[in-house]
This record gives structure tokens, C-alpha cells and sequence, in this order.
């Protein structure tokens, strides 16, 4: 079991169905700028359900970007079903009063300013007329003066005088207006007492293992993979899934939304396990017509190293 230091110092990896899920994006963006790993958001984004080209949270990450995230000591696994635990009538009725206090404690804010803005509003434009005023009254006074010097009687001395301006017709009684307002309501229930992921989470694999939460790896070329995720992490590599490229992974030298892939990563459980040549012929025919390598890795359980073997299809195109 995982202590709660662990907890708010590592990485939490929200598992569910034997998949890893990351629902908080400053550990997505951790993640990727600090340690490498990238996973695939699957989720759908708000006012965009229908689009699938760019998704959101949560992050799925692969089963070996999980072993080397737990090898590492950067995070720590959570039974998230687990986690979830019933609540009472008492604390989701505190709840729901927590939640419609903030909205009201925002609308209140929002009013005031509101209220403020109306007020600048209204003395700018008070301001504004009396201005205007004066420069008509400054205006008038300066012609009845120029028409007296120009020798005619006050009674053929005609000056327009300012006229106060009439008041706007006021609202019709029966029309009301209702204020809108944007109000945030939190909708993270991490911090209640229904949700506890303390005392189900899990910071090794052997702990996960043993709650039956993680399973992976479980066979030699499980194993092989894990090792051979690793051994390219530790180069400086990013690493994807390579399924769509005949492959197991694909090989980035850097960030994904930056570089192409160089290599079409293929796994090797074993220097005794078969490969044929028409595996070759295919993988490098395969790689060099989407202009990468494809990349032979084989795990040596015995030595506890990766050997690698880069094929391309000379004379290609």
C-alpha cells in the first residue's frame, strides 16, 4: 500500500478494467515534458462529443509506460472502483449545499460588480452633459455677444438657447430583464469522503499484483516488451504505439507533436525465438515505404540486454 505522501508526491494512475487513466492535466503535461510519456487522450471534448481528430482527458496509457512509471518510483497505482466508496445521505446533502453556497457567493460578486460598472456608467455620462452643456451655454453667450458688437438692439439679438434633454422613455413595467451570470461549480469529488484513494493505491508492481489490480507483465514477451520500453525511454527516446506500422512501438526522437517516428520498433522475446525471413522482407519493405527503419529488439534474459537490429529495403522507390 502507498502512503498518503506518496500520494500527493507521485503521479496517480487511476486504473480500471486493467487500463491506466490520467485525469489530471498538469500530470498529463508532467508526463510528457518531464518523463517522456506521451499515452493517447480518449477523451471527447466539451460542445465537440461527435469529433474524434482531437481528443481530451483522460490519458490511457500503455501497459509498459505503467511498469516504467512504478519502476521509476514516479507514480503509484489506484483501484479506482475501490476507491469510490458509498456516500451517505448526510455528506452528499452537505455537498450539494457546499456547491449552491460557492454559486451564490459568485453570483453576489458578480452583481457587485456589476453594480459598480453601471454606477462609472451612469457618472461618466452625467458628466459627459454637463459638459456639453457649458460649451453650448459658453457658445450662446459668445454670439449674443458678437451680434450687440455688431450694433444690433437686444430685441433683433436671436440666440438659440440649449434645451435640456429629454428623458428617455422608461421601460415598460411588464418587461423585466433577467441578469445572466457565469458561475463555476467544481465537480472534482477527490476531496470528499466518498472517494478515498489512500487506502487503494498501490506504489510497486508486486503490491498491484498481489491486490490483483496489475497484472502486466505476466509472460516472457510481456516481460521482453516492458524491458525493451525501457532501454529506448532510457536513450531519450518517445515512445507510441506502433500497431498501425506492423510494429509494437514507434520510435520518436522527440516530442511526438514535434518529430516524425524514425524506427518501427518490433519485440524479440528471446536471441532463441523464431523469425522468419519473409518477417524481414515484410517489416523492411513495410518500414522503408513509410519512411522509417523498422527496428528487430531482442531481449537476452540472460544478459538483462537489448540488441538491436535495423532493417531497410535497399534500392527501394
Amino acid at each position: 500500500m502507498a502512503s498518503d505522501s506518496d500520494i500527493d508526491r507521485k503521479i496517480q494512475l487511476r486504473v480500471s478494467n486493467r487500463k491506466a487513466y490520467v485525469w489530471d492535466v498538469e500530470d498529463i503535461a508532467t508526463l510528457r515534458a518531464k518523463h517522456h510519456v506521451c499515452g493517447v487522450l480518449t477523451g471527447t471534448l466539451p460542445h465537440l462529443s461527435q469529433q474524434n481528430v482531437f481528443l481530451g482527458v483522460p490519458l490511457v496509457l500503455l501497459p509498459e509506460e505503467v511498469v516504467l512509471l512504478l519502476e521509476k518510483q514516479l507514480a503509484v497505482l489506484i483501484d479506482d472502483p475501490a476507491a469510490h466508496q458509498p456516500a451517505s445521505l448526510e455528506s452528499l446533502t452537505r455537498w450539494n449545499q457546499e456547491r449552491e453556497e460557492s454559486a451564490r457567493r459568485q453570483i453576489a460578486i458578480a452583481e457587485a460588480e456589476r453594480a459598480s460598472e453601471k454606477a462609472t456608467r451612469l457618472s461618466t455620462s452625467e458628466e459627459a452633459i454637463r459638459k456639453r452643456r457649458e460649451r453650448e451655454a459658453r457658445r450662446a453667450a459668445a454670439a449674443r455677444a458678437k451680434a450687440l458688437a455688431e450694433g444690433l438692439t437686444p430685441e433683433e439679438v436671436s440666440v438659440s438657447t440649449p434645451v435640456a434633454d429629454e428623458p428617455r422613455p422608461a421601460t415598460p413595467s411588464n418587461i423585466t430583464t433577467t441578469p445572466s451570470f457565469t458561475v463555476t461549480i467544481p465537480a472534482s469529488s477527490s476531496e470528499l469522503e466518498w472517494y478515498n484513494p489512500s487506502a487503494h493505491a498501490y506504489s510497486t508492481l508486486t503490491s498491484a499484483r498481489a491486490a490483483g489490480v496489475w497484472n502486466y507483465p505476466s509472460t516472457p514477451f510481456e516481460q521482453a516488451k516492458c524491458r525493451v520500453y525501457q532501454d529506448l525511454w532510457e536513450k531519450g527516446n518517445f515512445m507510441g504505439g506502433g500497431i498501425k506500422f506492423g510494429g509494437d512501438f514507434l520510435v520518436y526522437p522527440g516530442d511526438p507533436l514535434r518529430y516524425h517516428s524514425h524506427f518501427v520498433a518490433t519485440v524479440i522475446e528471446s536471441p532463441k525465438a523464431p523469425l522468419t525471413p519473409m518477417e524481414i522482407v515484410a517489416h523492411g519493405r513495410l518500414g522503408t515505404a513509410t519512411k522509417k527503419s523498422h527496428l528487430f529488439c531482442e531481449w537476452d534474459e540472460a544478459k538483462q540486454e537489448v540488441t538491436y537490429f535495423s532493417v531497410e529495403w535497399a534500392g527501394f522507390g
